[in-house]
């Protein structure tokens, strides 16, 4: 399985640090979504679903977490930790978000709209899916 994680270029002084994204140069889909999770509380893992379609970038943007991608054959445990990498996730993986940091705010960026259609939320259902469309 190939994990793509992005390193965006911060730019910063004695004032701080800036991350800019733009979609097609540092963001290899249109951006149609924005969302965020915070006070996730401890022991708690998020996800557990796949995309038939959608692809997505996941930023740790304060504190950390570590997400599982699953592809139907083979399993990575990616830890995100700083505000300028980002992890792509695309169609067809099974993932989850868990091991949240007190403080984490982990924002993903989404190619569609929010499409209940689009969800595998069950895992065996999930890996039929991979298996007809390999």
């Amino acid at each position: 399985m190939q994990v793509i994680k992005y390193v965006f270029q911060p730019h910063g002084d004695e004032r701080g640090q800036l991350v800019a994204l733009e979609e097609g140069k540092d963001i290899p889909f249109k951006i149609k979504r924005v969302y965020y999770m915070y006070d996730t509380a401890k022991g708690v893992t998020r996800g557990y679903h796949a995309h038939k379609s959608l692809e997505q970038i996941l930023i740790c943007i304060h504190g950390s977490c570590k997400i599982r991608l699953d592809n139907g054959y083979e399993k990575k445990v990616v830890p995100l930790e700083k505000p300028y990498e980002g992890l792509y996730v695309a169609n067809n993986m099974w993932r989850e978000m868990f091991d949240f940091s007190s403080d984490a705010v982990l924002m993903v960026l989404a190619s569609e709209l929010y499409d209940e259609n689009d969800y595998i939320r069950n895992y065996d259902e999930f890996l039929q899916f991979v298996k007809e469309n390999r």
